[in-house]
């Protein structure tokens, strides 16, 4: 029993060195882990900045094009009104007229009232709308503009022509503006080409 007791302490000794070599062991791997911790939460702020950079620079390279897409599609549209129009005044105003057909005891005369009064509403909202698509394209815009005031001229004309009434200079003024119209295109890059109306398009 003697003999056991510096056997001991000896032992307890060692035990307690291994405790705090351990407990020390422990905090210098949460010491490292908090900085490792730390330095992703960095690299992944940094790495999210740097996302955002590129994308603003790529919203910003957008908008030039985003501009471009929408003067072609003026374009476009003020080509389509505008040809439509060039379409339905040639074919059931102009030609007729021309023909005779207007005149009282002209064959067809009735009828072809009736298709040059559909024809002068539908060029019109036509003239109307492609000026107002001319808007979105400034070279077509500024070429357009002055011709306004010539194609609210002819908001009555449907009503003359269905009636008979309309004479030369009204035909005049009709084929002036829609020549104008065309010119005013070509100038901008936009050339308007006649595309003849269907009659379901004239009286929808």
């Amino acid at each position: 029993m003697t003999r056991s007791v510096p056997l001991r302490r000896p032992l307890v000794a060692l035990l307690l060195a291994c405790a705090v070599l351990v407990s020390a062991t422990g905090c210098g791997d949460s010491g490292d882990s908090g900085s490792a911790t730390g330095t992703t939460a960095s690299t992944e702020v940094s790495t999210g900045a740097s996302a955002s950079a590129p994308a603003s620079a790529s919203a910003s390279a957008a908008s030039p094009s985003a501009s471009t897409e929408k003067q072609r599609l003026a374009k476009t549209r003020f080509v389509a009104n505008a040809g439509l129009a060039a379409g339905a005044t040639y074919q059931w105003i102009v030609k007729p007229y021309r023909a005779g057909t207007f005149k009282k005891g002209a064959d067809g005369r009735t009828f072809a009232l009736v298709k040059a009064g559909l024809a002068g509403g539908f060029a019109y909202n036509r003239l109307k709308a492609a000026a107002e698509n001319a808007k979105g394209d400034p070279l077509l815009s500024k070429a357009v503009a002055p011709l306004t005031a010539a194609i609210e001229s002819l908001q009555g004309m449907a009503t003359k022509l269905r009636k008979g009434e309309a004479g030369e200079g009204d035909i005049g003024a009709f084929e002036s503006v829609i020549d104008s119209i065309k010119s005013a295109g070509k100038d901008a890059g936009a050339e308007v080409k006649d595309k003849v109306p269907s009659t379901s398009q004239l009286t929808g």
